[in-house]
């Protein structure tokens, strides 16, 4: 059986890969991201992920990596983690009723093959009321997700509409990272 290794301490990307009952194991990367406004968010997400399944490949160049990133975008300016509660709140008051884009990049990596893709998902949210913003940040959520919020969590109550693949947003397009995965020997474990 091949060695799958997620290259990322994302409980969200961990628990996607459970519930398609894949068999991995999780290496975190070391790998440092720097976010450039100068490139488009479609390469920045498959630069940063990239560069976390190429660090994870080089202490581990038996397996097959699986690295992935993904941003929040509103009007082509890209979001990341909010670096405080003032910060998650302007994200929060700047993504009120209106669509933003999030984009998900995913890397699979072995010593002999490539594969790298990106998915877009666009979001739409309510108008936001500030009790809304001020109840959602006491609940913690909005600091470690990209844009301040979490779609799968708490943050669902924010989201009008999505056009587009939901897991993407959550942090892995699940989907087309298993059709990527049966490339390099990869499938779910079918338990009857």
């Amino acid at each position: 059986m091949k060695r799958l290794v997620l290259a990322s301490g994302s409980p969200r990307r961990k628990e996607l890969l459970e519930q398609v009952n894949l068999q991995f194991e999780i290496i975190v990367s070391r790998f440092e991201e720097h976010h450039s406004q100068s490139v488009p968010p479609s390469e920045l997400v498959k630069q940063l992920a990239f560069g976390k399944a190429n660090d994870v490949l080089t202490n581990a160049s038996d397996a097959i990596v699986l690295g992935a990133d993904t941003v929040v975008t509103l009007d082509h300016d890209v979001l990341g983690k909010p670096e405080s509660r003032q910060h998650a709140r302007q994200m929060l008051k700047a993504l009120s009723g209106r669509k933003h884009i999030v984009y998900s990049g995913v890397v699979i990596l072995s010593s002999e093959q490539r594969s790298q893709f990106y998915e877009a998902t666009e979001v739409e949210f309510w108008d936001l009321r500030d009790a809304d913003i001020e109840n959602y940040l006491d609940t913690g959520e909005p600091f470690d997700k990209a844009g301040g919020y979490g779609i799968q969590g708490f943050g669902a109550a924010f989201v009008k509409r999505i056009h587009g693949d939901y897991y993407s947003v959550v942090g892995l397009p699940i989907s087309k990272t298993l059709r990527e995965l049966e490339a390099f020997g990869i499938f779910p474990e079918i338990q009857r």
